[in-house]
């Protein structure tokens, strides 16, 4: 119940715009994906999920789920690659790590970013039981 509550703060405190629904849909998997500074993150937040708070730190969460037969959404544990590319083309390796609270599975990482910049993540996830992973880009700025 306390993750829940952390989650829900989590929502938030984000500015609207990073609020914004975003996914991926590819039949019956749908990834939902967001990106922000770890600084838009309460010391309380940060300090349960052991981030780092700093302008110059993002965080990429990522959750994989399935439809099931009823068509209701359940999670599944995924295979996730993720690099990002400043536009300078250098490219940034993050490496997501597995949150597992009661039914939820999710996925955060964090990376350095020097404020204003855009960044373009390449995702790469492959769900349990999936044959091949599926992969699309993500373009952010940050301010």
């Amino acid at each position: 119940m306390k993750t829940l509550l952390s989650l829900l703060a989590l929502a938030l405190v984000l500015p609207a715009a990073a609020r914004a629904e975003q996914a991926q849909k590819f039949g019956d998997v749908e990834i939902h994906y967001n990106a922000l500074s770890t600084n838009d993150l309460t010391p309380e937040i940060a300090r349960n999920y052991k981030l780092a708070r700093s302008k110059g730190r993002g965080l990429l969460t990522l959750s994989v789920l399935k439809k099931n037969s009823m068509g209701v959404s359940y999670p599944v544990a995924a295979e996730v690659k993720v690099n990002a590319a400043n536009v300078y083309s250098q490219l940034i390796k993050i490496d997501m790590r597995e949150i597992r609270e009661g039914n939820a599975i999710y996925y955060l990482g964090e990376y350095w970013m020097t404020p204003p910049e855009t960044l373009k993540f390449n995702i790469s996830v492959k769900p349990e039981g999936a044959a091949q992973p599926y992969s699309f880009e993500y373009p952010q700025s940050f301010y």
